[in-house]
């Protein structure tokens, strides 16, 4: 089972205002287990960046003006996400996007849907907790997610925690992977290694007692209580 967890940001909020894809990150897992390969890219929109979403993304023109074009990005996109499902956070935001950037490639695409299944995390998490908020800085702080490295919206970082938000939430990972992070979208893996579970039959604890001068010096801790006190508790416990 191929999914890919993927976040956007945007110039603006509204496709109708032809607004559009800046950044695109995804991360793969397979079978739940996060294998390492993620999808990285700007994008260079072609219009200014409204200042609602710069306040939010912090990307600005300048930065996105040696970016490649949607166009030029879509082929290596599309074949890192085809046949997958799609995990995203308020789905239909992203998928709309999407759809908006492919329906001016010529020749035109199909919409991303047609090759993949959409899971919404927002959906399940308000399933999930009816009438709580649902954001991922929300869900973050429920499921104890460290999202402290959040203090800009960013599509890879964001679709890395949306991970491990999607998978507490939907019942834990299944086997968990650590690897270090590929620096391209090749899908390389390095240095995977797996958690060790200790086994469940060991050995009994060491019972170390304690010396004749520990005692000692116990019981008078235990006198200076009782005189400063009048009252021991832990003679009543038989110490």
């Amino acid at each position: 089972m191929r999914q890919i967890v993927l976040d956007t940001e945007t110039t603006g909020l509204e496709t109708s205002q032809d607004h559009r894809i800046i950044e695109i990150g995804c991360v793969e897992m397979i079978n739940r287990k996060l294998t390492g390969r993620h999808y990285h890219q700007y994008v260079n929109p072609q219009r200014k960046v409204d200042e609602g979403a710069l306040e939010v993304h912090g990307i600005t023109d300048q930065y996105l003006e040696d970016k490649p074009l949607f166009e030029a990005i879509s082929p290596g996109f599309f074949a890192f996400i085809n046949g997958a499902d799609l995990i995203i956070h308020n789905a239909p935001f992203d998928i709309g996007f999407i759809n908006h950037e492919t329906s001016k490639l010529k020749p035109k695409v199909a919409p991303i849907e047609s090759g993949c299944r959409i899971i919404d995390t927002l959906a399940l998490a308000r399933q999930k907790h009816p009438g709580q908020k649902n954001n991922l800085d929300a869900l973050c702080k429920r499921y104890g997610v460290d999202n402290s490295q959040r203090d800009l919206h960013g599509a890879l970082l964001d679709a890395e925690i949306l991970a491990d938000v999607y998978l507490l939430m939907t019942g834990g990972q299944v086997s968990l992977n650590m690897s270090e992070s590929s620096d391209s979208d090749s899908g390389e893996v390095n240095n995977v290694s797996t958690i060790r579970r200790l086994p469940m039959s060991r050995p009994a604890l060491r019972v170390i007692a304690a010396s004749e001068l520990e005692l000692e010096e116990h019981h008078k801790k235990l006198d200076a209580i009782t005189a400063s006190s009048g009252e021991c508790i832990w003679r009543k416990t038989g110490e």
